[in-house]
């Protein structure tokens, strides 16, 4: 993996020769461009010490040696990894501009291209900077979501930049084998909503972040994927084929629309088990001295049945997003079910659960195996679930 450091002039610089080792530590060939203000919060000394290369900060690279710094290592980078990265080179690199030596080898660059945005919470959340982060997403940027917690501001919220241990790991998840070549991926993820009138509907809590996670992981792994998704906030991965679905029913027919070209499916959605019978035309008002209404509702249709039961028999991958007795349960819809991997994980802690940014499941398979994967980024435990997939397909 040859990757080059960018490093832009926010406080959390001071990480950056952290990161350079923990990049080191996957192997990882790491070249260094500080942008002047960087160079106010970290020395360029301390990253040439750690990464045994001169650190790149002025623009024009050195005459006696000949060739230009930013094509040279265009020529040689797999992954541009910027950490932090602020809403100015943020804005830069969504425009184009190309005015220091950081910006400038971005426009030259051809590999992946991975960033930390790192910022006060109000920036962060500026409409403008959300825009730039969108366009770089829709451009297949990896974007590495910030933490949350006390800034260097004295302010509480979201603009923390990723420890250094974490963002290596991501980075290293983009370079696993494309072991999923010729293969077709059919990912659902988030959730469903069953509509009460034309105001309200019956949902859950899901955000869709593990099956995008999953879809994205499938791709850079070489599969051609399909997502099937429900309602979320969510860009989609790009560069794949996306699906967009409301209701249960919805979701139903697209996957089985898709199914017979797909061998893998991975049911990560969290589809409504039950909609109403009745849908209100019109906005259901409240009336005088009726405090209670009854709510009637239906079975859905049982996606994962009808994926088991199918003729293309697929390699299936389904979840169990549990509450208590995690592995009981989740054996128990193994079982029930017939799929290849179940992957469960206790929702009722929200450290892992709904909308988090982490996870940790226990992944169960047909044949009595049982594999744990700890705590880590949803990327990284989705590259961790796919390995199973990998290692499940060849057994097949």
């Amino acid at each position: 993996m040859r990757v080059v450091l960018g490093v832009s002039g926010g406080i959390a610089a001071y990480k950056a020769p952290d990161l350079v080792r923990r990049l080191q530590d996957h192997g990882a060939a790491v070249r260094v461009i500080l942008t002047p203000n960087a160079a106010r919060f970290v020395s360029a000394l301390s990253l040439s010490a750690v990464s045994g290369h001169g650190v790149i900060i002025e623009q024009w690279g050195d005459p006696e040696r000949g060739g230009v710094d930013h094509i040279d290592l265009a020529r040689w980078a797999e992954l541009l990894l910027i950490a932090p990265a602020t809403a100015n080179i943020i804005a830069k690199l969504a425009l184009g501009i190309a005015d220091d030596a950081l910006s400038t080898y971005a426009v030259a660059h051809r590999g992946e291209l991975m960033i930390a945005p790192a910022m006060n919470s109000g920036m962060l959340l500026h409409p403008t900077v959300q825009l730039n982060l969108a366009a770089l997403r829709a451009r297949g940027a990896t974007i590495l979501e910030p933490d949350s917690g006390l800034l260097a501001c004295g302010d509480e919220g979201a603009g923390r930049m990723p420890d250094p241990p974490v963002i290596a790991e991501r980075a290293a998840a983009l370079f696993a084998g494309r072991d999923l070549e010729g293969t077709s991926v059919l990912v659902t993820a988030g959730p469903t909503r069953e509509a009460i009138d034309p105001v309200r509907f019956i949902s859950n809590r899901s955000s869709g972040k593990m099956g995008y996670a999953l879809a994205e992981a499938a791709r850079r792994r070489g599969a051609r994927v399909t997502l099937v998704t429900g309602p979320t906030a969510l860009v989609p991965p790009a560069n794949v084929v996306v699906r967009n679905v409301v209701t249960a029913a919805e979701m139903h027919a697209a996957v089985m629309e898709q199914l017979p070209t797909h061998g893998v499916v991975i049911k990560a959605a969290a589809v409504s088990d039950f909609a109403p019978v009745e849908r209100a035309r019109s906005k259901i008002k409240k009336s005088a001295g009726v405090d209670e209404i009854t709510l009637t509702l239906r079975k859905s249709p049982d996606i994962l049945a009808d994926i088991v039961a199918s003729s293309s028999h697929p390699f299936v991958v389904a979840f169990a997003a549990e509450t208590d007795s995690v592995e009981e349960n989740a054996r128990l819809k193994l079982e029930r079910k017939g799929v290849d991997l179940i992957v469960a994980n206790d929702v009722s802690d929200s450290a892992i659960g709904f909308d988090s940014d982490s996870n940790e499941v226990l992944v169960l398979a047909r044949d009595g195996t049982k594999s744990r994967i700890e705590k880590a980024s949803k990327a990284t435990v989705a590259n961790r679930i796919l390995d199973l997939v990998v290692a499940g397909l060849a057994a097949r």
